[in-house]
């Protein structure tokens, strides 16, 4: 997958769980990316989160999206 195909997934992803949320946790994170079918590379990272709860900035920051 190349950066602009996962950089993609990461937006959509973060669109859909932020949509009206200001946090939402690792583990909806987590059970919402598996749902999706993210890349391997992506679900990787998204498991390496640690528990608690972020906003989609924080998010995008630690999984290489762009805020927001």
């Amino acid at each position: 997958m190349t950066d602009e195909t996962s950089r993609e997934r990461i937006d959509e992803l973060l669109d859909s769980l932020w949509n009206g949320n200001e946090r939402v946790t690792q583990a909806e994170i987590h059970r919402r990316a598996v749902a999706a079918d993210v890349p391997a590379d992506l679900l990787t990272r998204i498991t390496a989160l640690p528990e608690g709860e972020y906003a989609a900035d924080e998010v995008a920051e630690l999984l290489g999206g762009p805020a927001g």
